[in-house]
């Protein structure tokens, strides 16, 4: 069986969980800035073209911002960006849930030490977390545009 040698392999994985977040982090945020920029351009096309066409702009809906306020931008009500909320932080949870869970197997499989399996406890935690989360902030019945 293919043994890992501990002195190399465990602050090679201490190390690249955070490098790795933090590169995702700062690629999602260019990723969602490139994103929204190119809404508002189509967004200045399509006004453009309105008036060669000789349309009345005021009846056009207003130009996207490129503010942080995603609900604004899209246009999404209080119940629905609750929603939402509700949904990232679900997903997230269950992301981070089990991949505290693999560190945890994969350390146990492979091992390094008697208590390095300990590690995928602290995503593990952070799963739970952001799960907690998702059910706190969660709409509640009623609330919703369907509702009775």
């Amino acid at each position: 069986m293919f043994h890992f040698d501990p002195e190399i392999f465990i602050p090679f994985l201490v190390f690249s969980i955070p490098i790795i977040a933090i590169v995702g982090g700062i690629t999602v945020a260019v990723v969602k800035s490139l994103g929204r920029q190119r809404l508002v351009e189509l967004a200045q096309q399509e006004r453009i073209a309105a008036i060669q066409r000789g349309l009345d702009i005021s009846k056009l809906p207003p130009l996207p911002s490129l503010a942080d306020d995603d609900d604004l931008a899209l246009g999404l009500s209080a119940h629905e960006r609750d929603r939402r909320r509700a949904q990232g932080m679900l997903i997230a949870g269950l992301i981070t849930l089990f991949a505290g869970a693999g560190i945890m197997a994969f350390l146990l499989i492979v091992e390094v030490n008697d208590r390095a399996w300990a590690v995928g406890i602290i995503p593990g935690l952070v799963g739970v977390a952001l799960l907690l989360s998702a059910w706190i902030v969660s709409p509640k019945g009623g609330r919703g545009p369907g509702a009775a």
